[in-house]
């Protein structure tokens, strides 16, 4: 069966997101893995995805019933309800983008991104982004996000559907690059 890109509509796809990011939780991998093939920091409970959810359905890659790749959708409204999320927000808010302060901008923060691995490098996170984009850039003028510095494979895909670096951040230790899509700048994928 080919591989289908769709938002989610079931319980079995938010569980189906939240074993993907159990197994790929940078302390559940090996350090060699972490840096060869990136690495997730937030933790999210089922409870969570569903408020997320709930505000905005999020991206998923699915081949037959399995979830093999997502995006995470993030709105201002659960910014609170998870202290990494809340992190980027109130940095993100601070930032100044073409000389607009970013808290009084349209923005939609990416969640979190992951692909397994079994399906990286065939051009998921171009078609999760793209999908992200025709279901919310009617609505947001930018998505951003944060890509630990030391995930150069993920900042690398990130840069290549469009994202570039505005400013970085410190978490528990770990530098991160935040990272805009301008979706008026930027018209394809």
């Amino acid at each position: 069966m080919a591989i289908q890109i769709k938002t989610v509509e079931t319980e079995e796809e938010l569980t189906g997101i939240q074993q993907l990011q159990a197994a790929n939780l940078r302390k559940n991998i090996s350090t060699s893995e972490a840096a060869e093939q990136g690495f997730l920091m937030a933790e999210y409970t089922l409870d969570f995805l569903r408020d997320m959810h709930a505000e905005s359905p999020s991206i998923i890659a699915k081949e037959d019933d399995r979830v093999i790749g997502y995006a995470l959708v993030a709105v201002k409204k659960i910014r609170d309800h998870h202290a990494l999320l809340a992190d980027l927000f109130n940095t993100i808010d601070q930032i100044y983008y073409q000389d607009t302060l970013l808290k009084n901008s349209n923005y939609v923060v990416v969640g979190q991104l992951c692909v397994d691995k079994q399906y990286r490098g065939i051009g998921l996170v171009q078609k999760l982004y793209g999908h992200f984009k025709t279901t919310l850039s009617a609505s947001y003028e930018y998505c951003i996000t944060d890509v630990a510095q030391a995930n150069q494979r993920s900042l690398k895909a990130h840069q290549k559907t469009g994202f570039q670096v505005i400013d970085t951040l410190t978490y528990e230790g770990i530098s991160w690059d935040i990272v805009l899509w301008d979706w008026h700048k930027y018209t394809s994928l």
